[in-house]
């Protein structure tokens, strides 16, 4: 098994002295674009950063540089800038040399590892994709499709987390297929705390429903509303939010068991490339 262009893991290079002065990739973007652009304000959508954020890693970087790295402008039609200086420029291009220096010596060493260490490799980018994600739904699982059974234009999936936890969403089939899902696919399942509803009781299970027994491990009461988190079999959590009347009626209290319910339809699965 030989390491491929396709499995490659890009470097982003961030140096850092014993004072806490740090270089990062995002940094010298910034420098780039104030060179290229000659603007702070446009630099910063371009790389992209808050005007804020940008003027301060320049005020930073001006400030414990040898030389000004960015300097001001004045005149001309559109009443001055700002610019890079040479020293800027000859920083900007030494990074990018060393840069080019670490994303070789990465991939030369992955390039050099033998069988057992590819399959390293291949769980530390398992990583790498599922952590990358960022959604607005509080509950994010991820699982492998055991099921796909047609219902009219839809497919029920059954997604497996872990052994003995399921997961049933229900999409279309044209879903499906842009999703490229068949069985044994990685996908995530993504569904927000407002869709579900917590009982002391197991309810009677509706067609296409969710349901899952947990034990409370949070309680967050804030502005006539209650987060509850769930765990789960055993690594997982699970997230509901209530009203604060519903959460007087349940009398729930950290350790308590509680069934959690959420229709299949609820679930937006996800995956990537």
């Amino acid at each position: 098994m030989g390491y491929s262009l396709s499995e490659r893991l890009l470097s982003r290079l961030s140096l850092e002295n014993d004072a806490g002065a740090a270089i990062s990739s995002k940094r010298i973007r910034l420098l780039e674009m104030i060179g290229e652009l000659g603007s702070i304000s446009q630099a910063a959508k371009a790389v992209p950063l808050s005007y804020k954020a940008a003027w301060d890693a320049i005020e930073q970087l001006n400030s414990t540089a040898a030389q000004p790295l960015v300097e001001r402008t004045s005149g001309g039609r559109q009443g001055g800038g700002t610019q890079l200086t040479e020293y800027g420029r000859r920083m900007t291009v030494m990074y990018r040399a060393l840069e080019q220096a670490h994303q070789t010596t990465l991939d030369r060493l992955l390039a050099g590892m033998d069988e057992l260490q590819q399959g390293d490799l291949k769980d530390f980018q398992q990583l790498m994709h599922r952590t990358a994600i960022k959604t607005s739904a509080r509950n994010n699982f991820c699982g492998q499709v055991t099921g796909l059974k047609s219902e009219g234009v839809n497919y029920l999936v059954h997604l497996q987390l872990e052994p003995g936890l399921e997961l049933l969403a229900l999409i279309t089939q044209a879903s499906a297929a842009n999703l490229g899902l068949a069985m044994g696919s990685e996908v995530f399942a993504l569904f927000k705390a407002f869709s579900v509803n917590l009982s002391k009781t197991q309810p009677t299970a509706a067609p296409a429903t969710n349901q899952l027994e947990g034990q409370v491990t949070n309680i967050i009461q804030d502005q006539g509303q209650v987060e509850i988190a769930m765990g789960i079999a055993e690594k997982q959590q699970l997230t509901a939010v209530v009203s604060q009347l519903e959460f007087t009626q349940l009398g729930l209290k950290l350790g308590d068991q509680v069934y959690a319910s959420f229709p299949a339809e609820q679930i937006i699965l996800a995956t990537y490339n």
